[in-house]
């Protein structure tokens, strides 16, 4: 996993939960990295889990809430430090459609190491989207967020239903549905 998203999520725990909880949660995961992340640098995904791990023991929220918390706030930094990416999109299902054809392959462009899920969307007739996710790594909860905050920054009113599937290869497979929100 590229150390931008170990570097992000330390700053998301500085700015939700204070710099004393990021040094301790650092602390505590006892990483072969030291908890020192370079964004170009390549480090074991679970070394992020340990990291959550240990930040859910500290403030007793469940990890799935800070994953996806998480999640949220990473698509929501990546808007400002990738602009390009978000470029053209009227609303979010723009962006989640083009994700594993544009972004991803751009992704691998500068990174060629980056091991991605893979992505892939289908527009309903209703105005909606299915995203199937697969990823071996199993951090469907961090896309659940991704999607979610893709549907803040465009102020989108859809729902969006989860189903997990069966694994595929030792892959977590997710469905996600977004369907326009009904009020």
């Amino acid at each position: 996993m590229k150390g931008l998203v170990f570097a992000e999520f330390l700053e998301m725990v500085d700015e939700k939960f204070g710099y004393e909880m990021t040094e301790k949660i650092i602390k505590l995961s006892d990483l072969p990295s030291g908890g020192a992340y370079t964004n170009v640098g390549t480090y074991d995904h679970s070394e992020i889990i340990t990291l959550v791990s240990n930040l859910s023991k500290q403030t007793e929220i469940d990890v799935k809430t800070l994953v996806v918390t998480f999640g949220h706030y990473l698509v929501v930094r990546f808007q400002t430090l990738f602009p390009k990416y978000f470029e053209n999109d009227d609303c979010a299902l723009d962006l989640l459609e083009k994700v594993n054809d544009y972004i991803h392959v751009e992704v691998k462009k500068l990174y060629e190491d980056a091991e991605l899920p893979e992505i892939s969307t289908k527009r309903t007739p209703e105005g909606g989207i299915i995203l199937n996710y697969k990823s071996a790594r199993g951090m469907g909860d961090l896309a659940e967020g991704m999607i979610a905050g893709a549907i803040d920054i465009f102020g989108a009113k859809y729902d969006c239903a989860r189903k997990d599937l069966e694994k595929e290869d030792d892959r977590q497979c997710i469905r996600f549905t977004l369907s326009t929100k009904h009020q």
